[in-house]
């Protein structure tokens, strides 16, 4: 069967007409001629096309010279359809070489090729459909975006502008208001914001508009004004909502940005990115219960939200509540079980909670190539230290520094040989490292903790004084000095001198607080034992308020809990004292540290039968 051949589409002509119909509207056209009516007889429409070898295995593929450029364009948009972009292209272009004077032909080959990122190209067809057409609106926004991505800005305006310039139509406005915005251009964008609103006062988009121009001049609360007027327009609108809290959130007006979003949800209740914008600006602000309480309602009514569930999984845990942030971290882990980011937390959190054969199944399962690998072996170092198997803890620190090396695992690994009782090989360690940095007052600090652990606490002594020489301001190593003379009991002043500077160092630690409150029980003993029960009473008093806060500090630690029963024990509240030993025992005490703690809270016990 044959088809009559066509007349070229003209610029102009009988293109738009064509090119505005459906894909499956053309099927039908494809035999006809010019601008004429044309046949839709199923003999000599898609079967003629079928007959030209339509229904071949891959239809399009092949040229079709003896068909006109309809045929070309509407296998160019059944591959643009299947998002075949590259074959789409090479139809069109075989449909502009048929006619070379078709603006619509023109704008489709740019559009392709700029989809492929060819924009040089793209320009020279669209700047051609332009010239062909010059007052095609939707030709005339192509080039002004190609314009755009090869920042030309004023090009595109001078394509989106008529000749008294004014934007051609909205669609050309918005997009000037964007390109004018982003050249820094925001009085001009003022201006074509105000020109859409005059079209449409109600256009939310147009007070965006407005709005961010406004943002852009450096006048935020002009531009809440504008977003205020649109919400009440349309109350709850989220692209309104979201501008002005952004705006809020800028400006540090925490307090507006979480009532905003408050207001939202009375309108929206439980809408899960007003719950998600709360609790993150919640977060933002330290509102940590606050957070926490807006995550449970997102768990509530978005259970699968595993993501928010996670994040309030890192808040209980930041709360210190383990046994919730685990059963979230098991959740989401079950879904997603290579997020080892969330397993090793997860760890962490079994190990606060006492399940150290679940912390260690979880760390080993952590894989060397993920970056919380070394963590994950320090760790389990910690766990083994704590369980006395330093060997076991030392193994796990040299796979922690073979793949993370750092100086935090090279002392750390100098005090577990020393723990191990490897005393010659953990000094060894650190001054081979102090060869390299004689001077280096962490490292001598780390020696004096070296010899400390081995009993010789003169020695210890004189290494703290070397790294004090080095650095006066090494917060530990005062403390550490300061500390010992406590224990001892002697040069109690002194000892108080240098923790309280290694306080104003380090304001916060809790550590160092509890020294200090250790140096006002040992004076208070002395006092007492000399008989001045009152002024021993003041200096007990002292001594507690220091541990309460240490307590605070730390999240509670064994030997601050020991610490303030011995206090107790001083005052003569026996009870209060036994609770705290029972405590200490909770909070899985340091043998070394804490040798007498065990026959303390045993002769308490048998007191009370």
């Amino acid at each position: 069967m044959s088809t009559r051949r066509r007349a070229p589409l003209q610029a102009r002509s009988c293109a738009p007409e064509w090119a505005a119909l459906p894909v499956l509207a053309l099927l039908a056209l494809l035999v006809s001629t010019g601008c004429a009516t044309l046949t839709t007889s199923s003999d000599q429409g898609w079967s003629g096309a079928a007959a030209q070898g339509w229904d071949d295995a891959n239809p399009g593929e092949a040229a079709r010279p003896d068909q006109d450029p309809v045929y070309d364009v509407l296998v160019g948009q059944l591959h643009e359809r299947e998002g075949d972009g590259a074959a789409a292209l090479a139809a069109f272009q075989r449909a502009a070489a048929k006619d070379p004077d078709s603006a619509y032909l023109q704008r489709k080959l740019a559009e392709g090729l700029a989809r492929e990122t060819r924009l040089d190209d793209a320009l020279v067809h669209a700047e051609r459909a332009r010239e062909l057409d010059p007052d095609d609106v939707e030709t005339r926004i192509f080039l002004a975006r190609v314009y755009r991505m090869q920042r030309r800005p004023s090009d595109a305006e001078s394509v989106l502008v008529d000749a008294s310039g004014d934007p051609i139509d909205e669609m050309a406005g918005f997009l000037l208001h964007q390109i004018l915005i982003e050249s820094d251009r925001p009085q001009r964008a003022l201006e074509i914001a105000d020109w859409l609103l005059e079209r449409d006062p109600d256009s939310l988009r147009a007070q965006l508009a407005k709005a961010a121009a406004y943002q852009k001049l450096g006048e935020p609360l002009l531009a809440e004004d504008v977003l205020r007027t649109s919400l009440e327009l349309a109350p709850g609108n989220p692209r309104v909502a979201g501008a002005l809290a952004r705006s809020y959130r800028e400006r540090g007006e925490h307090a507006a940005e979480i009532e905003l979003y408050r207001e939202l949800l009375e309108l929206h209740p439980h809408h899960h990115f007003t719950l998600i914008a709360l609790a993150e600006a919640q977060m933002s602000h330290d509102d940590l219960a606050g957070a926490i309480s807006t995550f449970e309602e997102i768990e509530k009514y978005h259970p699968n939200d595993l993501r928010s569930v996670v994040r309030l999984g890192f808040l209980k845990f930041e709360a210190r509540e383990w046994e919730e942030a685990g059963a979230r971290f098991e959740r989401f882990l079950r879904a997603n079980p290579e997020e080892y980011d969330v397993a090793y937390f997860l760890g962490r959190v079994k190990r606060r909670a006492g399940d150290e054969e679940g912390a260690i199944e979880i760390f080993e399962s952590i894989p060397e190539s993920h970056r919380n690998y070394a963590d994950a072996r320090t760790e389990l170092a910690a766990i083994y230290e704590r369980r006395s198997d330093y060997e076991a803890a030392l193994a796990e620190i040299e796979l922690a520094a073979q793949a993370s090396p750092s100086r935090a695992l090279d002392l750390y690994s100098a005090q577990l040989r020393a723990k191990a009782g490897d005393f010659e090989g953990a000094v060894a360690h650190l001054e081979g490292l102090l060869l390299q940095e004689p001077k280096d007052d962490e490292l001598l600090y780390n020696l004096g903790v070296v010899y400390g652990e081995a009993k010789r606490v003169d020695e210890s002594i004189e290494y703290m004084q070397r790294a004090l020489d080095e650095n006066p301001d090494n917060a530990s190593a005062l403390n550490y000095m300061g500390y010992v003379w406590a224990e001892r009991g002697v040069n109690l002043d002194e000892a108080e001198d240098l923790i309280e500077r290694a306080l104003e160092i380090r304001p916060h630690d809790g550590y160092i607080t509890d020294s200090l409150g250790w140096v006002y029980y040992m004076r208070a003993r002395e006092l007492m034992e000399s008989g001045r029960r009152g002024e021993a009473m003041t200096e007990l008093e002292r001594a507690r308020e220091q541990l309460e806060r240490a307590e605070k500090l730390t999240g509670g630690d064994p030997v601050v809990a020991e610490h303030l029963g011995d206090i107790f024990l001083l005052k003569g509240d026996r009870e209060r004292a036994l609770r705290e030993f029972e405590r200490a025992v909770e909070l899985d005490p340091r043998p070394n540290e804490q040798p007498n703690l065990f026959q303390k809270l045993d002769d308490l016990r048998r007191e009370q039968r």
